[in-house]
């Protein structure tokens, strides 16, 4: 019972050592805004995704060095078919849902919501693919799109790689 009693408290040691060692170098990985990029990272980042077709272009303002990436915000406008019933109304949305979030867990897209109105404009999409042409083609298969209850926009936009909503 002893010799067991002691593999376990090595065992604890030695994973609280890794921990406070993960920690450590995690704690040295220098931090960064979160609209920007640090310069050291810029160059490899900035040619993997040139790399995998995405394009980029960095400049540099003060101290700070920005990689912009091209995105493509993907507007949801109403569509001309909205005459479904109630049933498969939901249905249709119960599958839009399901592909929004197949989109977002495939890493194809950033940000998606609705909009806060009732207005023609239903809701936005920012898409991270590395053409306009893929944004444009997974935005429709979405299932309300395919119903003709939606219809799609997509336009160009830059954003500084890491920034967020604030």
């Amino acid at each position: 019972m002893k010799k067991v009693l002691i593999i376990l408290a090595c065992g604890l040691l030695i994973s609280c050592g890794n921990s406070a060692e993960n920690q450590s170098e995690a704690e040295t990985v220098p931090e960064t805004k979160s609209d920007s990029v640090k310069s050291p990272d810029i160059a490899s980042i900035e040619k993997d995704l040139k790399e995998k077709g995405y394009q980029t272009f960095s400049y540099k303002s003060g101290d700070t060095t920005y990689l912009m990436q091209q995105y493509f915000m993907v507007f949801l406008k109403s569509g001309a078919t909205r005459s479904q019933d109630s049933t498969e109304a939901a249905e249709l949305q119960k599958k839009h849902m399901e592909h929004l979030s197949w989109l977002s867990e495939e890493g194809y897209t950033s940000l998606t919501g609705p909009m806060g109105d009732d207005g023609d404009l239903r809701g936005i999409v920012v898409f991270n693919t590395a053409t306009q042409k893929e944004a444009d083609s997974l935005a429709n298969l979405d299932p309300m799109v395919k119903a003709g209850r939606l219809k799609v926009e997509v336009h160009p936009w830059w954003v500084a790689k890491g920034g967020k909503l604030q």
